[in-house]
């Protein structure tokens, strides 16, 4: 992703593009999967573990960033594909290889609608399914 396109998402999700926000941006863009705030911490060198961690919230807080909880112990992270700085549109399932404990995204495939009792309200979802990932094989 080029500086101007992560520029343009980050005022497109009313956030003011600072080169640390551009920089964190950018490594979560060419990941192919949702890292870790410790993975995020050793792709990007030049910012300090404090500062990676506050552009990740404030991308939660304008919905640029999903946060994954797999079971790993770790809170993972990934861009929202979202078009909307009010929710999240694109939810989808996500897969935890028990062999490589890395997570991916199943991009088409949305979480599945819940209905709750009356009186809950949602305030969001996610769904980790969890076995073996194609890299790793069943057979290997």
């Amino acid at each position: 992703m080029k500086q101007e396109e992560c520029v343009q998402l980050l005022a497109s999700h009313g956030i003011r593009p600072t080169s640390n926000r551009i920089v964190v941006l950018r490594a979560l863009a060419l990941s192919a999967r949702p890292l870790t705030l410790a993975e995020l911490e050793t792709k990007i060198l030049s910012i300090d573990k404090s500062g990676v961690f506050r552009a990740l919230t404030l991308f939660r807080e304008h919905h640029l960033v999903h946060d994954v909880e797999d079971g790993s112990g770790s809170m993972r992270y990934e861009l929202c594909h979202s078009h909307s700085n009010d929710e999240d549109d694109d939810l989808h399932v996500h897969f935890f290889c028990e062999r490589c404990q890395r997570t991916f995204c199943l991009d088409g495939v949305p979480v599945p609608e819940v209905s709750v009792p009356s009186g809950y309200a949602v305030t969001s979802a996610s769904h980790i399914v969890k076995g073996i990932c194609p890299e790793c094989g069943v057979g290997k």
